[in-house]
């Protein structure tokens, strides 16, 4: 294999185009072929190769000569999470999909009544099915984020091994209790949507912690894996298109129950028993060990720990030293309650719009099936561009980043001002998508498709990014359960907002639509929130560098 020497890469760390001379001397076959395996993943799984390549160049092509089975593993540990979260993790969220193979199935077909319309003539009322259909989706949403919290804890406190094995046991529950269900037990869908959900979040907490692999790549790692999770939705999608050409619905989550032989596999030869630490510390290996490496050592953590310590001082060296903030005074602080309004009102916008998806489709379809499957087609395949649209935010975040440092500034506040154009965007692109889902014009929701899945990317992307540089890296797992729990009590909100369209609306949404558009407007107080935080440490900053001139 011949080597990369020089090879040519857009804008890298703090330079605009630099060569990279990376594989000179002794590592030059095992980091082409680290490199190589990397980029040929990405492009597999149609992530973006400009985000990909500076990434698995800055991790294989930084790793000692001995270590090169340590970079060709840490190369294959980020393709393959990726395509766990791209394939698996995110499933349930292509409930559309389902929802139009288990209409086909008879699923709760019995809540279907007969009924005379206007006209007097004998029309099939399935408005039972339809608000049974929309609580399996509420309470597998609601799953979703609020099993997040005791999957943080149990992953904070157990590590990685323990907290996949628990949820491969719910994903493997969730496909099997979905492959031997029937129509006549309908009701086995609750249970087996609600495993199905918490078994993929779980997946999607221990693969973010690969961005720790990545230095300062981290939040481009962490939204890449969240847009490959919103992306997974179109499995469901596969397996609709399959049901149309006569495979049967047990057996395709069969074979996504036989799957789960590949997550044990990658959990024991692919990630660490514990947690990846951050900062890495020097010679870090995982997994099975092939050839002489080094082990992880309490004296390269500790001195790791204390140098990136030293890095994240204040350049000024006046600064005093600030402590960790305690848990307590995270949950306290305005930033977490902000930021939970923020997650919560687009995340219920979001919510409501999947969940009511199908009817709203037979509406304006005026219940043409065809014309229904077509744009659940179409809304199924615009989920694959979620993990596209999901790199973008943490890139936004990183390039940022470079601009805003500046002398006496710490590195909390630039992550923090670069921070701000991103919770902005989300929030504006939230409105956006609430309008054009409100107007009942059907060729719109094409556009409303893909509003959607830009917005749930940089939604998911966006909140993990803030959280992990708003506060202490130690809280990280506690406190994104801790917002996704708080965030599921708010989403349950979308059932009696459904039941409200049904009943006293008269099936016509448009009133509840103008009422979450209204609603989303709350999301702009975050970014503002941030924004004259920084404001007022910029002013603080200027002011004790006048009393010290003047002195």
């Amino acid at each position: 294999m011949g080597s990369f020497q020089h090879y040519p890469l857009y804008r890298h760390q703090e330079k605009d185009l630099i060569s990279f001379p990376l594989l000179a001397g002794t590592r030059t076959e095992a980091t082409c072929a680290c490199v190589c395996v990397c980029i040929n993943v990405c492009a597999v799984v149609n992530a973006v190769f400009l985000n990909c390549l500076p990434v698995c160049i800055s991790v294989c092509g930084t790793m000692p000569g001995p270590g090169s089975c340590v970079a060709v593993r840490r190369c294959f540990t980020f393709a393959t999470g990726l395509v766990e979260c791209l394939c698996f993790a995110g499933a349930a969220f292509g409930w559309a999909s389902l929802v139009f193979v288990l209409k086909t199935e008879g699923y709760f077909s019995s809540l279907c009544v007969n009924s005379t319309d206007v006209n007097t003539t004998q029309v099939l009322d399935c408005t039972g099915q339809e608000e049974q259909f929309s609580l399996v989706f509420t309470i597998a949403s609601f799953m979703n984020n609020f099993m997040t919290l005791p999957n943080g804890f149990l992953f904070d406190r157990f590590g990685t091994t323990v907290a996949r094995l628990f949820g491969i046991f719910c994903y493997t529950m969730g496909t099997l209790m979905v492959a031997f269900s029937t129509p006549a037990i309908s009701n086995m869908l609750f249970p087996a949507m609600s495993f199905l959900t918490t078994g993929g979040i779980m997946f999607l907490i221990t693969n973010m912690q690969v961005g720790n692999l990545f230095g300062s790549h981290r939040s481009t790692i962490i939204t890449l894996y969240s847009g490959a999770f919103d992306s997974s939705s179109a499995l469901l999608l596969v397996i609709k298109l399959l049901h149309e050409s006569g495979v049967s619905l047990r057996t395709s989550f069969l074979f996504l129950s036989f799957c789960s032989i590949i997550h044990l596999l990658r959990t024991f030869f692919l990630l660490p028993r514990s947690v990846i630490p951050y900062p890495l510390p020097d010679r870090y290996t995982y997994g099975v060990t092939c050839g002489k490496s080094k082990s992880l050592s309490l004296e390269a953590t500790a001195s790791s720990t204390t140098r990136r310590q030293i890095e994240e001082l204040p350049l000024d060296k006046d600064s005093p030293v600030k402590q960790e903030k305690s848990l307590r005074e995270c949950l306290l602080s305005r930033f977490f309650a902000w930021h939970l309004v923020w997650l919560s009102v687009m995340q219920l916008r979001i919510y409501m719009f999947i969940g009511t998806l199908n009817p709203m489709l037979d509406r304006l379809t005026e219940g043409e099936p065809s014309l229904v499957s077509q744009y659940i087609n179409a809304f199924a395949i615009t989920q694959l561009c979620g993990v596209l649209c999901a790199p973008w935010n943490g890139l936004i975040m990183d390039r940022l980043k470079r601009r805003y440092r500046a002398p006496g500034v710490s590195e909390q506040e630039v992550d923090l001002q670069a921070s701000v154009p991103s919770l902005f965007l989300t929030a504006l692109q939230c409105v956006v998508f609430s309008v054009c889902a409100s107007t009942p014009y059907l060729p719109l929701q094409y556009l409303t498709f893909i509003l959607q899945v830009l917005n749930r990317s940089f939604l998911y992307g966006g909140n993990a990014a803030f959280i992990n540089v708003a506060f202490p890296s130690c809280h990280f797992g506690k406190l994104l359960g801790l917002i996704m729990a708080l965030s599921a009590v708010f989403s349950l909100l979308q059932y009696p907002c459904f039941a409200l369209v049904k009943g006293a609306l008269g099936g016509d949404p448009l009133y509840m639509n103008i009422g979450l558009t209204l609603l989303t407007l709350l999301a702009f107080i975050h970014p503002l929130s941030v924004y004259l935080h920084c404001r007022r440490l910029a002013s603080q900053r200027n002011e004790s560098k006048a009393i010290s001139a003047s002195s």
